[in-house]
């Protein structure tokens, strides 16, 4: 079993910064930093949506970039500033964030 333990993170992405695509409206991503370049992180974008995805739905993000919560792992939220560079005024935003494991076999 592969014991090397990873954070993910979960933002709320305006204007599609970020994403290979441009998306009308914000849309949740979760990814997995690791070691190399950003662009190489696995990562999940849902539809343009400021509904937060449930836990379900992370963890099935997550499973099909092939990572699981690590044990006795949980969300935790922080409140972190848009940049001042995008297109639109400074707000406040919330990135959720996750220790994971990669699954055995895992895609990534």
């Amino acid at each position: 079993m592969n014991k090397q333990i990873f954070r993910a993170q979960l933002s709320l992405r305006c204007c599609g910064a970020g994403l290979p695509e441009v998306t009308v409206g914000s849309c949740w991503q979760v990814y997995v930093a690791r070691t190399g370049l950003v662009c190489e992180w696995p990562a999940f974008t849902w539809p343009a949506s400021a509904e937060i995805p449930t836990i379900a739905e992370r963890s099935a993000a997550l499973a099909d970039l092939g990572f699981a919560l690590a044990e006795d792992a949980e969300w935790e939220w922080m409140e972190i500033t848009s940049p001042e560079y995008h297109p639109h005024p400074v707000r406040v935003l919330f990135l959720g964030s996750v220790k994971v494991r990669q699954l055995d076999g895992g895609a990534a």
